[in-house]
Parts: structure tokens; sequence; C-alpha cells
């Protein structure tokens, strides 16, 4: 599982630092955190923040959140119903 998140965000990585690259890589994580509304110290910027922020960074502000956007139902009737199993997938 950890190899798995280690090359997401090397390969999330290298494409938006490609954009700026005229930041240092430490810059390029301390744009990154303050974008995403962390505040805190670098070493406690986690790869979750990372790799969620560099997913959604140029996407719609409203848009759902990846792994969420899933089970993610316009309806709520339909969404109950499902739940309950009464309408099948």
């Amino acid at each position: 599982m950890k190899c798995h998140r280690i090359d997401e965000l090397m390969e999330l990585l290298q494409t938006a630092w490609e954009k700026e690259s005229d930041l240092n890589l430490l810059q390029f994580l301390i744009k990154l955190g303050q974008e995403a509304g962390f505040e805190g110290e670098l070493k406690d910027l986690s790869d979750e923040i990372l790799i969620y922020h560099l997913k959604m960074r140029d996407s719609d502000k409203n848009e759902a959140i990846p792994g969420l956007k899933k089970d993610y139902e316009e309806d709520f009737k339909t969404a109950l119903l499902k739940a309950r199993g009464i309408i099948k997938e």
C-alpha cells in the first residue's frame, strides 16, 4: 500500500512541479501546503494532504473529492433506496 501511495504522490508532484519549475522542491511543497490551507510545520504536512490537494488543485471547487465521488448520488431518495438494497446497482 505504501509503495502505491509513494508512486501516486511522485506522479502527481512531477506533473504539477513541471508547471512551476522555477521553484525548488521545498518552496513548491510549502506553496502546496498553503494552497491546501495547511498551517502547521512542513515536517507535519502529510502525503494524504498533498495527494488530495494535487488531485483537486485544478478542478472546480464544488467538485466531489476523489474516493468519495464513486459513492455520490445526486438524488437523496435514490441513495437511500440503494443503501437499503431496494435498488440494485
